[in-house]
């Protein structure tokens, strides 16, 4: 019998793990591939390592910090600040047709950057950031306001409002064309208020760092044990079956695997799920070059980009990847001691499940060959042209997230409705990770940790 089963190895999970470990809890983590970490993991194609998922570390603070999401989550998990190894980013950009805004990791460079560009909005600007400043992030009852409809009566510039939206939802939005008021302000503190920043060694050194600790303090992690069924029992998890036929036994289960796709593990015929799941999944071009992006003039580190009047961001209906828009990242772009060995460009696209889904082997194949060079064609209208200097190329699709998270349409922010204090209708069955509602690595690891205090360490 143990104390909590985790279902998942993302980050969430093994943070739920660790925290509870260090109280002596006795805790086991079921992940049903071969390998830790969901869609923020990596691996080795040809003799070079790829990461997936991770383009930057949000809410980055500086060594010393005592406030703010990394200094919570270095103290309860008891880590040191230089053991992430974060590296700032060097400066990114929103970049819009005939207008860019640059951001760093000091507001008050924003704060001048929309001043500058948006002089007659200054004043409903900084009425906008004390309303962020404000808001309180354990205020469920408010967090699933409409985002758009709270922003929208204090800036009355739509070119601005699309502006600030487009990489806090490319960061973190399950909602097609808004986000939850809550989740717009934990993102813009985390991107614009607090920052970026990666370890040299990618999202490898996070991952690490979490499952060597974990195991460390005696948590116990199953690969290849991915959860069948919940049997229920009145009001409770009574059984955990795992694919293969075995059958565990836990006083309380927390789940990542995402709430719809955690109610349909349960045995449960009297609950009728509510809240539909999610339909925003993306492609990830990667190309390695040869030489560093600086080299050829691209010295940000993120560029989100649109090329419409308006801000579209919502699953393609008309095709299986909509170009308009789109994030593009250079990891070689941080401030790193000594330069990546080799340059690196990754370009994230809005992508159609359903049609990607629908694709024999054949036609899978020719599609992430076209949609790569579409999404390159669309990108170096932002930034310089690298593709004479591309050497390797690689790229994942919708059905590559629904492979590796498990995700209903390979949705990597979960469904729309969020279940911010973790419960479900069983209890002792929570929810941690994206469809509780924290997002990002931070945010996914402050989840497991916030849900482990909440329900499992009573």
């Amino acid at each position: 019998m143990y104390d909590t089963i985790i279902i998942g190895a993302g980050m969430s999970g093994l943070a739920a793990g660790i925290r509870l470990a260090h109280y002596d809890r006795r805790v086991c983590i079921l992940e049903r591939h071969t390998t830790i970490g969901g869609l923020n993991s990596f691996y080795r194609l040809r003799g070079r390592n790829f990461d997936v998922g991770l383009h930057a570390v949000t809410n980055f603070t500086p060594k010393g910090a005592r406030k703010g999401p990394l200094a919570r989550l270095l103290k309860q998990l008891r880590f040191g600040w230089e053991e992430f190894a974060l590296c700032p980013q060097i400066g990114s950009e929103i970049a819009f047709p005939g207008i860019r805004l640059k951001f760093n990791n000091d507001f008050e460079f924003f704060r001048s950057e929309i001043h500058r560009h948006f002089p007659s909005q200054k004043d409903r600007f900084e009425r906008l950031v004390q309303s962020i400043t404000d808001y309180d992030d354990l205020d469920f009852d408010t967090a699933g306001r409409s985002a758009r409809e709270v922003v929208g009566q204090l800036l009355s510039d739509p070119l601005l409002v699309d502006m600030l939206f487009c990489p806090l939802m490319y960061y973190g939005s399950a909602r097609e064309n808004d986000m939850d008021f809550g989740q717009f302000c934990v993102m813009f503190r985390s991107i614009f208020v607090e920052g970026l920043a990666r370890p040299f060694a990618g999202v490898r050194l996070i991952l690490r760092k979490l499952v060597r600790r974990y195991k460390a303090l005696g948590g116990e992690l199953r690969l290849r044990a991915g959860v069948s069924q919940l049997k229920v029992n009145q009001d409770k998890v009574s059984e955990v079956v795992l694919d293969d036929g075995t059958t565990l036994h836990a006083h309380n289960i927390l789940s990542s695997a995402g709430y719809a796709e955690t109610m349909r593990m349960c045995d449960d015929p009297q609950h009728t799920p509510t809240g539909g799941s999610g339909q925003l999944s993306f492609i990830e071009t990667l190309s390695v070059l040869d030489k560093q992006p600086s080299d050829i003039g691209y010295k940000s580190t993120l560029v989100f980009f649109n090329d419409s009047d308006k801000f579209h961001y919502e699953k393609p209906r008309d095709d299986m990847v909509d170009v308009r828009s789109g994030v593009i990242c250079s990891p070689n772009n941080f401030a790193y001691d000594q330069p990546l060995d080799e340059g690196i460009i990754r370009i994230t696209s809005l992508a159609n499940f359903d049609r990607w889904k629908a694709l024999s082997e054949d036609e899978y194949r020719l599609a992430k060959l076209r949609w790569y060079d579409a999404s390159t064609a669309s990108a170096v209208r932002f930034i310089p042209d690298f593709r004479s200097s591309v050497i390797e190329t690689d790229m994942f699709t919708p059905t590559t997230i629904r492979r590796f998270t498990w995700h209903d349409n390979g949705a990597v922010y979960g469904a729309p409705k969020k279940h911010y204090d973790g419960h479900t209708h069983l209890s002792n069955l929570f929810i941690c990770g994206t469809d509780q509602g924290f997002l990002g690595i931070i945010g996914a690891i402050i989840s497991g940790i916030s849900m482990a205090n909440q329900h499992c360490l009573k």
